[in-house]
């Protein structure tokens, strides 16, 4: 018995090909051609990217599409910073930084911030350079100061720290003709310390900061604030290796202090401060390295109370200064 035709099946019993289709063959014999780029078609994320690209030029935009312009004038945006610039906040800081003439991108200011004569020479001076001025909200400075920042109602976007170098740093104190005074760090990972030590260097005379490539803080946002814009005005050099620097510095003249708890000399007692001096720091829990110490001229300690077990290092490092300042400048017996 013959089986039941499929339902849908052709029965029909010409043969050959039917009026109209050998068209067909041919056509799926050939294909569709090369397939087209990613961005060549619109529907595609690429096709579309470029489509943007097409209309942003053509109204004339720089940069890229999406992107914010630079000194990012979107208040309370928090879009993702694709470059390495640094945010100084603070009246001090800001007005040091637009004073010494570092190459700004942006100047922030809140809305309705109280206008001291501060603000007011902050304003001039970004105005007369052309860095943008942007007023933002208060919790967008919030967010651009960071957690603990206290950015005091202004703000200002700096490219990246640029060390000096150490050999460089000597030559051009002695070229100027003084006396050198020098701060190097050893292990002080806080940009905090970084931040109150530079500041003491520049109130006690010291020209300049030595800090190691590895293992230390560097010029940062927190730093900048609590230098209080010293950091515009006093020199750190990064060291590819700190005992090298400091044997280097030793062949050219320069003595190696070490502040340790545990040292030799007694600061009071200190002879060696109207000679050129570098005063190594070392952290406020490990102290000064094995081959730091074992460089050092001599390891000079801070009396203290025997209350105290140790001082801060940006502490430390301020008496240190101070006590040389006023024997450089105490009259000869």
């Amino acid at each position: 018995m013959a089986k039941p035709p499929r339902p849908g099946a052709n029965r029909g019993k010409k043969k050959g090909p039917l009026k109209g289709t050998g068209g067909h063959s041919r056509k799926a014999l050939e294909g569709r051609g090369p397939t087209p780029k990613a961005e060549d078609r619109g529907w595609h994320v690429a096709g579309k990217r470029k489509a943007a690209q097409e209309r942003f030029a053509a109204a004339g935009g720089t940069g890229k599409p999406g992107q914010r312009p630079q000194g990012g004038g979107q208040r309370g945006g928090r879009g993702k910073q694709d470059d390495d610039t640094e945010t100084v906040t603070g009246r001090n800081s800001v007005l040091e930084a637009l004073r010494t003439k570092i190459p700004a991108t942006a100047f922030y200011i809140a809305q309705r911030v109280e206008m001291d004569d501060r603000v007011k020479e902050m304003l001039s001076i970004a105005t007369h350079r052309g860095i943008p001025v942007l007023e933002v909200t208060r919790p967008e400075l919030d967010r651009m100061a960071g957690f603990d920042g206290v950015h005091q109602g202004v703000a200002l976007k700096v490219p990246p720290y640029e060390y000096a170098h150490p050999q460089d740093l000597l030559e051009q104190v002695i070229d100027r003709g003084e006396t050198p005074l020098f701060v190097a760090l050893d292990g002080v990972t806080d940009p905090r310390n970084l931040g109150a030590i530079i500041r003491s260097t520049a109130a006690f005379g010291g020209q300049g900061i030595i800090i190691p490539q590895r293992r230390s803080a560097g010029v940062n946002s927190a730093a900048w604030k609590t230098s209080a814009g010293a950091a515009a005005r006093i020199p750190v050099a990064l060291a590819a290796n700190l005992t090298a620097t400091l044997k280097e510095y030793k062949k050219q003249g320069v003595f190696v202090l070490g502040l340790d708890g545990g040292g030799d000399v007694s600061l009071p007692a200190l002879e060696l401060a109207d000679r050129p001096v570098l005063i190594v720091v070392g952290s406020e829990g490990k102290g000064l390295s094995r081959l730091v110490t074992e460089t050092c001229d001599q390891i000079v300690s801070i009396p203290i109370s025997a209350a105290t077990e140790s001082l801060n290092a940006g502490i430390a490092a301020s008496v240190a200064l101070y006590q040389v300042s006023t024997l450089r400048s105490a009259p000869p017996a």
